[in-house]
């Protein structure tokens, strides 16, 4: 287990063994999957589609969210909410 601050801008600097461990060099691109309330950090350059899709239907259902019309009601659900709060508090 390893331990990194969170800087004021956000930033965190992964340690040296995990960064080892996932072969991860200055610039590559690192994909954050939030998942039952944990982060998973992957090196993006060796993450497939398949394997994002995959990650995406598990967090989905583990959500309630595993029927085709639940995922659209909870789009629409989202999308209301960010309308009202980007034009009711402009009127």
């Amino acid at each position: 287990m390893e331990i990194a601050k969170i800087s004021s801008k956000g930033q965190v600097t992964i340690p040296v063994e995990i960064r080892k461990k996932l072969n991860l060099k200055e610039g590559d691109k690192v994909l954050f999957i939030e998942e039952e309330g944990k982060i998973i950090l992957l090196n993006a350059s060796y993450v497939s589609i398949k394997e994002i899709q995959e990650a995406m239907k598990n967090a989905a259902e583990s959500s309630g969210l595993d029927t085709e019309e639940k995922i659209e009601d909870f789009i629409e659900k989202v999308r209301e909410d960010l309308w009202k709060k980007k034009y009711e508090n402009n009127a």
